[in-house]
Protein backbone atom coordinates (compact mmCIF):
# COMPACT_ATOMS: atom_id res chain seq x y z
CA UNK A 1 0.00 0.00 0.00
CA UNK A 2 1.62 3.83 -1.04
CA UNK A 3 1.52 5.50 1.91
CA UNK A 4 -0.30 9.45 1.93
CA UNK A 5 2.41 11.93 0.78
CA UNK A 6 2.23 14.03 3.72
CA UNK A 7 5.16 16.93 2.44
CA UNK A 8 3.66 19.97 1.54
CA UNK A 9 7.03 20.00 -1.47
CA UNK A 10 5.52 16.85 -3.03
CA UNK A 11 3.04 15.77 -5.50
CA UNK A 12 0.73 17.32 -7.86
CA UNK A 13 -0.93 20.95 -6.22
CA UNK A 14 -4.25 20.01 -5.72
CA UNK A 15 -7.16 21.82 -3.53
CA UNK A 16 -6.22 19.62 -0.14
CA UNK A 17 -5.04 17.16 -2.80
CA UNK A 18 -8.54 15.84 -3.75
CA UNK A 19 -8.44 14.17 -7.37
CA UNK A 20 -8.44 16.46 -10.40
CA UNK A 21 -11.34 16.11 -12.49
CA UNK A 22 -10.71 18.81 -15.30
CA UNK A 23 -14.42 17.43 -17.05
CA UNK A 24 -17.57 16.71 -16.21
CA UNK A 25 -17.58 13.45 -16.28
CA UNK A 26 -14.82 13.16 -13.32
CA UNK A 27 -16.93 15.35 -11.09
CA UNK A 28 -19.39 12.01 -10.89
CA UNK A 29 -19.62 10.99 -7.19
CA UNK A 30 -18.51 14.27 -6.17
CA UNK A 31 -20.14 16.72 -3.80
CA UNK A 32 -17.71 19.95 -4.02
CA UNK A 33 -15.75 20.82 -6.99
CA UNK A 34 -13.11 23.83 -7.15
CA UNK A 35 -12.45 25.60 -9.99
CA UNK A 36 -10.11 27.89 -10.49
CA UNK A 37 -10.17 31.34 -12.92
CA UNK A 38 -6.12 32.62 -13.22
CA UNK A 39 -7.67 35.80 -14.79
CA UNK A 40 -6.62 39.24 -13.42
CA UNK A 41 -7.31 41.25 -16.74
CA UNK A 42 -10.02 42.97 -15.04
CA UNK A 43 -7.43 44.72 -12.08
CA UNK A 44 -6.65 48.07 -13.60
CA UNK A 45 -3.67 48.91 -11.05
CA UNK A 46 -1.46 46.06 -10.85
CA UNK A 47 -1.43 42.37 -12.29
CA UNK A 48 -0.45 38.96 -10.21
CA UNK A 49 -3.72 37.55 -9.26
CA UNK A 50 -3.73 35.45 -12.09
CA UNK A 51 -1.01 33.25 -9.85
CA UNK A 52 -3.53 33.22 -7.14
CA UNK A 53 -5.57 29.54 -7.69
CA UNK A 54 -2.31 27.91 -8.05
CA UNK A 55 -0.87 29.56 -4.97
CA UNK A 56 -3.76 29.19 -2.44
CA UNK A 57 -3.69 24.78 -3.74
CA UNK A 58 0.23 25.00 -2.81
CA UNK A 59 -0.83 25.91 0.56
CA UNK A 60 -3.52 23.72 0.96
CA UNK A 61 -0.73 21.14 1.03
CA UNK A 62 0.24 21.82 3.84
CA UNK A 63 -2.62 21.08 5.69
CA UNK A 64 -3.53 17.40 6.83
CA UNK A 65 -5.23 15.12 5.60
CA UNK A 66 -8.14 13.25 6.14
CA UNK A 67 -9.83 16.66 8.12
CA UNK A 68 -8.94 19.17 9.81
CA UNK A 69 -9.05 20.04 13.60
CA UNK A 70 -8.68 23.20 15.70
CA UNK A 71 -7.78 23.04 18.75
CA UNK A 72 -9.37 26.44 19.60
CA UNK A 73 -13.07 24.92 19.61
CA UNK A 74 -12.20 21.16 19.32
CA UNK A 75 -14.30 21.05 16.37
CA UNK A 76 -13.05 18.35 13.02
CA UNK A 77 -14.18 19.63 9.62
CA UNK A 78 -14.16 17.86 6.42
CA UNK A 79 -12.70 14.32 7.77
CA UNK A 80 -16.37 12.83 5.61
CA UNK A 81 -15.40 14.87 2.39
CA UNK A 82 -11.98 14.31 1.99
CA UNK A 83 -11.57 10.48 3.09
CA UNK A 84 -14.70 9.63 1.33
CA UNK A 85 -13.32 11.53 -2.03
CA UNK A 86 -16.53 13.92 -2.16
CA UNK A 87 -13.87 17.24 -3.01
CA UNK A 88 -12.96 17.31 -7.15
CA UNK A 89 -10.16 19.87 -8.04
CA UNK A 90 -12.03 20.87 -11.22
CA UNK A 91 -8.87 22.47 -12.62
CA UNK A 92 -8.88 25.88 -14.37
CA UNK A 93 -11.17 28.12 -16.74
CA UNK A 94 -8.98 27.69 -20.14
CA UNK A 95 -8.52 32.16 -19.83
CA UNK A 96 -8.22 33.62 -23.37
CA UNK A 97 -5.67 36.56 -22.93
CA UNK A 98 -7.21 39.86 -23.98
CA UNK A 99 -10.51 38.64 -24.71
CA UNK A 100 -12.30 39.24 -21.30
CA UNK A 101 -15.61 38.59 -22.80
CA UNK A 102 -14.66 35.52 -24.36
CA UNK A 103 -12.93 34.08 -20.88
CA UNK A 104 -16.61 35.18 -19.22
CA UNK A 105 -18.67 33.23 -21.42
CA UNK A 106 -16.04 30.02 -20.66
CA UNK A 107 -15.76 30.70 -16.69
CA UNK A 108 -19.85 30.35 -16.71
CA UNK A 109 -19.50 27.28 -18.70
CA UNK A 110 -17.07 25.94 -16.43
CA UNK A 111 -19.58 26.38 -12.86
CA UNK A 112 -22.57 25.65 -15.05
CA UNK A 113 -20.88 22.34 -15.70
CA UNK A 114 -20.42 21.71 -12.14
CA UNK A 115 -24.06 22.66 -11.11
CA UNK A 116 -25.26 20.49 -13.59
CA UNK A 117 -23.18 17.42 -12.11
CA UNK A 118 -24.57 18.64 -8.79
CA UNK A 119 -21.64 19.88 -7.29
CA UNK A 120 -21.13 22.62 -4.46
CA UNK A 121 -18.87 25.52 -6.78
CA UNK A 122 -15.98 27.10 -4.80
CA UNK A 123 -14.04 29.45 -6.99
CA UNK A 124 -10.42 30.98 -6.61
CA UNK A 125 -9.47 33.69 -8.39
CA UNK A 126 -8.41 35.81 -10.16
CA UNK A 127 -9.30 39.26 -9.43
CA UNK A 128 -12.86 40.37 -8.36
CA UNK A 129 -14.34 40.34 -12.17
CA UNK A 130 -14.74 36.51 -12.16
CA UNK A 131 -17.68 36.80 -9.41
CA UNK A 132 -19.82 38.15 -12.72
CA UNK A 133 -19.76 35.13 -15.09
CA UNK A 134 -19.59 33.00 -12.24
CA UNK A 135 -23.30 34.27 -10.81
CA UNK A 136 -24.55 33.72 -14.38
CA UNK A 137 -23.35 30.16 -14.40
CA UNK A 138 -26.69 29.82 -11.39
CA UNK A 139 -30.49 29.70 -12.67
CA UNK A 140 -31.52 29.47 -8.88
CA UNK A 141 -32.15 32.95 -7.41
CA UNK A 142 -29.72 33.35 -4.38
CA UNK A 143 -28.89 36.33 -1.92
CA UNK A 144 -25.33 37.48 -2.51
CA UNK A 145 -23.31 38.47 0.36
CA UNK A 146 -19.75 40.23 -0.43
CA UNK A 147 -16.97 40.68 1.93
CA UNK A 148 -15.01 43.39 0.89
CA UNK A 149 -13.44 46.72 1.81
CA UNK A 150 -14.56 48.03 -1.62
CA UNK A 151 -17.94 48.13 -3.16
CA UNK A 152 -16.80 47.06 -6.81
CA UNK A 153 -20.08 49.23 -8.16
CA UNK A 154 -18.92 51.56 -10.67
CA UNK A 155 -20.50 52.78 -14.12
CA UNK A 156 -20.45 50.81 -16.76
CA UNK A 157 -19.51 51.94 -20.19
CA UNK A 158 -18.35 51.35 -23.71
CA UNK A 159 -14.44 51.23 -22.44
CA UNK A 160 -14.78 49.98 -18.78
CA UNK A 161 -17.25 46.68 -18.30
CA UNK A 162 -15.48 43.86 -17.04
CA UNK A 163 -12.97 45.26 -14.27
CA UNK A 164 -13.41 44.33 -10.58
CA UNK A 165 -14.53 47.48 -10.11
CA UNK A 166 -18.00 46.34 -12.17
CA UNK A 167 -18.97 43.02 -10.46
CA UNK A 168 -21.41 43.77 -8.64
CA UNK A 169 -23.40 46.99 -10.53
CA UNK A 170 -23.93 43.61 -13.32
CA UNK A 171 -24.79 41.62 -10.50
CA UNK A 172 -27.34 43.67 -8.92
CA UNK A 173 -29.15 43.83 -12.33
CA UNK A 174 -29.17 40.01 -12.70
CA UNK A 175 -32.68 38.43 -12.11
CA UNK A 176 -31.37 35.86 -9.87
CA UNK A 177 -29.96 38.79 -7.20
CA UNK A 178 -32.40 38.26 -4.67
CA UNK A 179 -30.33 41.31 -2.62
CA UNK A 180 -26.71 42.55 -2.21
CA UNK A 181 -25.06 42.66 1.26
CA UNK A 182 -22.01 44.31 1.11
CA UNK A 183 -19.91 43.98 4.24
CA UNK A 184 -16.17 45.45 5.57
CA UNK A 185 -16.81 48.29 3.39
CA UNK A 186 -14.00 50.70 4.41
CA UNK A 187 -11.37 53.64 3.08
CA UNK A 188 -11.07 56.46 1.30
CA UNK A 189 -12.09 55.35 -2.35
CA UNK A 190 -15.56 54.85 -1.52
CA UNK A 191 -18.30 56.88 -3.02
CA UNK A 192 -21.23 58.74 -0.99
CA UNK A 193 -23.09 58.16 -4.56
CA UNK A 194 -22.23 54.13 -5.04
CA UNK A 195 -23.93 54.32 -1.32
CA UNK A 196 -26.34 55.59 -1.32
CA UNK A 197 -27.95 54.28 -4.49
CA UNK A 198 -27.56 50.84 -3.58
CA UNK A 199 -29.42 51.66 0.03
CA UNK A 200 -32.08 53.53 -2.60
CA UNK A 201 -32.48 49.92 -4.38
CA UNK A 202 -33.25 47.79 -1.39
CA UNK A 203 -29.47 46.46 -1.00
CA UNK A 204 -27.24 46.56 2.46
CA UNK A 205 -23.77 48.29 3.21
CA UNK A 206 -22.18 47.56 6.25
CA UNK A 207 -19.38 49.38 6.96
CA UNK A 208 -16.37 48.52 9.03
CA UNK A 209 -17.52 49.84 11.66
CA UNK A 210 -21.17 48.75 11.65
CA UNK A 211 -20.11 45.01 11.27
CA UNK A 212 -17.72 45.01 14.46
CA UNK A 213 -20.65 46.41 16.15
CA UNK A 214 -22.83 43.70 14.16
CA UNK A 215 -20.91 41.14 15.23
CA UNK A 216 -20.59 37.22 13.43
CA UNK A 217 -24.31 36.70 14.97
CA UNK A 218 -25.49 40.20 13.88
CA UNK A 219 -23.98 40.08 10.31
CA UNK A 220 -25.96 36.64 9.90
CA UNK A 221 -28.88 38.13 10.77
CA UNK A 222 -28.58 40.33 7.85
CA UNK A 223 -29.79 37.78 5.99
CA UNK A 224 -33.20 35.53 5.97
CA UNK A 225 -32.84 32.47 7.95
CA UNK A 226 -32.92 29.40 5.51
CA UNK A 227 -32.52 31.60 2.52
CA UNK A 228 -29.79 30.88 -0.93
CA UNK A 229 -26.82 32.40 -0.23
CA UNK A 230 -23.93 33.35 -2.87
CA UNK A 231 -20.87 34.61 -0.66
CA UNK A 232 -17.80 36.24 -2.43
CA UNK A 233 -14.73 36.78 -0.09
CA UNK A 234 -12.05 39.63 -1.75
CA UNK A 235 -9.06 38.61 0.62
CA UNK A 236 -8.95 42.47 1.40
CA UNK A 237 -11.58 42.39 3.70
CA UNK A 238 -8.90 41.10 5.64
CA UNK A 239 -6.87 44.02 7.50
CA UNK A 240 -4.20 45.27 5.08
CA UNK A 241 -1.75 44.43 7.51
CA UNK A 242 -2.29 40.65 7.16
CA UNK A 243 -2.46 40.98 3.40
CA UNK A 244 1.02 42.02 1.73
CA UNK A 245 -0.16 39.71 -1.14
CA UNK A 246 -3.07 42.23 -2.19
CA UNK A 247 -3.13 44.57 -4.39
CA UNK A 248 -6.04 46.76 -2.57
CA UNK A 249 -5.75 46.29 0.64
CA UNK A 250 -6.97 49.25 3.14
CA UNK A 251 -6.42 49.48 6.88
CA UNK A 252 -8.51 48.90 9.54
CA UNK A 253 -10.14 45.54 7.95
CA UNK A 254 -11.40 42.22 9.23
CA UNK A 255 -8.89 39.96 11.47
CA UNK A 256 -8.63 36.37 10.64
CA UNK A 257 -10.86 35.53 13.78
CA UNK A 258 -13.61 37.81 12.83
CA UNK A 259 -13.79 37.21 9.46
CA UNK A 260 -14.22 33.17 9.69
CA UNK A 261 -16.58 33.97 13.02
CA UNK A 262 -18.59 35.30 10.51
CA UNK A 263 -18.69 32.94 7.91
CA UNK A 264 -19.20 30.53 10.24
CA UNK A 265 -22.68 32.29 11.66
CA UNK A 266 -23.70 32.88 7.90
CA UNK A 267 -23.16 29.06 7.27
CA UNK A 268 -25.13 27.80 10.31
CA UNK A 269 -28.05 30.39 9.40
CA UNK A 270 -28.21 30.16 5.33
CA UNK A 271 -28.18 27.48 2.82
CA UNK A 272 -24.80 28.51 1.18
CA UNK A 273 -24.93 27.78 -2.74
CA UNK A 274 -21.45 28.29 -3.26
CA UNK A 275 -18.80 30.67 -2.73
CA UNK A 276 -15.40 32.22 -3.88
CA UNK A 277 -12.00 33.62 -2.85
CA UNK A 278 -10.59 36.39 -5.03
CA UNK A 279 -7.69 38.92 -5.42
CA UNK A 280 -4.37 37.17 -3.82
CA UNK A 281 -1.60 38.29 -5.80
CA UNK A 282 1.23 35.98 -5.35
CA UNK A 283 3.68 38.34 -7.25
CA UNK A 284 3.28 41.14 -4.30
CA UNK A 285 3.33 38.87 -1.51
CA UNK A 286 5.88 37.85 1.01
CA UNK A 287 8.66 34.53 0.71
CA UNK A 288 6.56 32.71 2.94
CA UNK A 289 3.19 33.72 0.80
CA UNK A 290 1.27 34.40 3.92
CA UNK A 291 -1.26 35.76 1.78
CA UNK A 292 -1.59 32.56 -0.15
CA UNK A 293 -1.98 30.41 2.79
CA UNK A 294 -4.42 32.58 4.37
CA UNK A 295 -6.68 32.26 1.37
CA UNK A 296 -6.10 28.58 1.94
CA UNK A 297 -7.39 28.50 6.02
CA UNK A 298 -10.29 30.98 4.55
CA UNK A 299 -11.13 28.64 1.86
CA UNK A 300 -10.99 25.36 3.41
CA UNK A 301 -12.41 26.68 6.61
CA UNK A 302 -15.18 28.08 5.23
CA UNK A 303 -16.04 25.24 3.13
CA UNK A 304 -15.58 22.81 6.39
CA UNK A 305 -18.04 25.17 8.61
CA UNK A 306 -20.14 24.53 5.35
CA UNK A 307 -19.90 20.63 5.26
CA UNK A 308 -20.57 20.42 8.82
CA UNK A 309 -24.45 21.91 8.68
CA UNK A 310 -27.62 19.60 9.01
CA UNK A 311 -28.97 21.30 5.78
CA UNK A 312 -25.32 20.36 4.15
CA UNK A 313 -25.29 16.56 5.43
CA UNK A 314 -29.32 16.62 4.00
CA UNK A 315 -28.38 17.03 1.14
CA UNK A 316 -25.77 14.69 0.25
CA UNK A 317 -28.35 11.96 1.76
CA UNK A 318 -30.75 13.55 -1.21
CA UNK A 319 -28.34 12.87 -3.77
CA UNK A 320 -27.28 9.62 -2.74
CA UNK A 321 -23.90 10.15 -1.56
CA UNK A 322 -24.38 9.69 2.18
CA UNK A 323 -26.70 6.40 3.42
Amino acid sequence: MVKPILRPYVGIPSFLRAPVAETADGLAGAAIAVLGVPFDEGSPFLPGSRMGPRAIREHTLRLPLGGLYDPDTGETVLERETTRGLIRDAGDVDVRPANAERTFTLITQRTREILDAGCFPVVLGGDHSITYPVLEAFDRPAHVLQFDAHQDYSEIDEDLARTNSHAFRHITGMDTCLGLTQVGIRGLRTTRAHVEELHAKGHRVVPMGEARVLGAAGIAALLPEKAPVYVSIDVDALDMALIPGCVSGEPDGFSHRDLMAALRAVAERCEIVGFDFVEVNPPLDVGTGATAYLGALVTAGFLGFICNQPWWEARLRTQGLLV
